[in-house]
């Protein structure tokens, strides 16, 4: 196993409830990662499940047939993941909100995908739960359901539930969870390997070597998008020297902090450009760049194409 990846915990098993017209985009954004993960970390540290509420096989909204390994009732596990996709209000009916609601007890977190959340709400296990949904739904999902506090999110983690909008925010609420539970270099593999789409995957190697430095810079990082910080005032946020911290990226990366900064900022330009309806002008505020010329030389730098363009 290599040296850079976090001591695993114990193995974890999750259920995965599909209903007819599920999304196939959605449920391999959501376990695709484990699998990814149980490679890289060198043992089946993540195990899943198929179930239906009744153990019949579904169809997918694109007509792939898929037979469960048994029905919500007698799963039991770390995390059960609510996949409906399409006609998730005609799904939400009493009897399933009774299946939900005991799988509850035998669960110890919900995950609501695309619209798992809206099934999760009727039964009543978003109260007081900070969650969101697919942004076609969301003004009517906050209307319908005032006890949740509802966040126009990509993604939203609140003590023992988690939603996701749709596919591609599954994929990163699965990999942030993989990188706060082994280590943000694992979490950087996993998109090499997927190529997140055809932007997102590192041009930086994986660490060789574990580096909480490293680890903490990337999190900051992440965490100060809107607002970047100086890497001088980085390098003391995590305890050492701009000099030290720069000589550590590129022993670990084989990149500055100056550009693995850019590049995770412009990975979410990208993605604003491509799921986001917002303008160009605010999506580079959202990215950091306060001037939208010097954010478009920068994203045509680095992807190729002006952000009009790339998101044509």
């Amino acid at each position: 196993m290599p040296d850079w990846i976090l001591p695993t915990q114990q193995g974890r098993t999750v259920g995965v409830l599909l209903f007819e017209q599920f999304s196939n985009h959605c449920l391999a954004n959501a376990i695709e990662p484990l699998r990814a993960a149980n490679g890289l970390l060198g043992d089946a540290v993540y195990r899943w499940e198929v179930l239906t509420l009744d153990g019949a096989p579904v169809t997918s909204s694109s007509g792939f047939d898929v037979a469960p390994s048994g029905r919500l009732a007698e799963a039991t596990g770390d995390a059960l993941v609510l996949l409906p996709s399409y006609g998730a209000r005609r799904l939400a009916t009493p009897a399933c909100s009774r299946a939900l609601r005991a799988a509850a007890q035998r669960f110890t977190t919900l995950v609501g995908l695309d619209m798992g959340s809206w099934l999760l709400a009727e039964a009543g296990l978003l109260d007081g739960h900070a969650a969101t949904i697919h942004f076609d739904e969301f003004e009517a999902f906050a209307e319908r359901f005032p006890e949740v506090e509802a966040r126009r999110s990509r993604w939203v983690r609140d003590r023992d539930v988690w939603t996701a909008g749709g596919a591609m925010t599954s994929y990163e609420l699965v990999v942030d969870y993989l990188s706060r539970s082994h280590g943000t270099a694992l979490s950087l593999e996993i998109a090499s390997l997927f190529m997140h789409s055809d932007a997102d995957a590192p041009v930086i190697d994986v660490p060789s070597q574990r580096d909480r430095i490293v680890a903490r810079a990337l999190a900051e990082m992440e965490a100060n998008i809107e607002e970047p910080l100086p890497i001088g005032t980085l390098a003391r946020f995590v305890g050492c020297t701009q000099r030290q911290l720069e000589v550590r990226f590129e022993r670990a990366l084989g990149a500055t902090p100056r550009a693995v900064y850019r590049r995770l900022r412009l990975n979410v330009a990208r993605r604003l450009l491509v799921e986001a309806r917002l303008g160009v002008a605010e999506i580079a505020l959202r990215s950091g760049y306060s001037d939208a010329s010097a954010f478009a030389r920068a994203f045509r730098r680095e992807h190729g194409r002006a952000p009009r363009d790339y998101r044509r």
